[in-house]
């Protein structure tokens, strides 16, 4: 089975937003972010998509199963 990469944590420290901020700008909990970023949440596709939004990428840009490694 394939593993969920996300690059959440890399693209929050590129607009330096802590964890706490993200989740106020996305409607979700600090725990959760942290969840998804130690890769033991998979988000739901709106989560997914207002997490692409804040950071102004494509969903396909901060998650993938491949295991290839992005450049921002």
């Amino acid at each position: 089975m394939s593993e969920l990469i996300n690059y959440v944590r890399v693209l929050r420290a590129r607009d330096r937003l802590s964890q706490q901020e993200l989740a106020q700008r996305i409607g979700a909990s600090r725990q959760t972010i942290a969840l998804i970023e130690r890769g033991d949440y998979s988000p739901s596709v709106v989560l997914a998509l207002k997490i692409a939004e804040v950071f102004k990428v494509k969903v396909e840009d901060i998650f993938s199963i491949q295991t290839e490694e992005r450049e921002f």
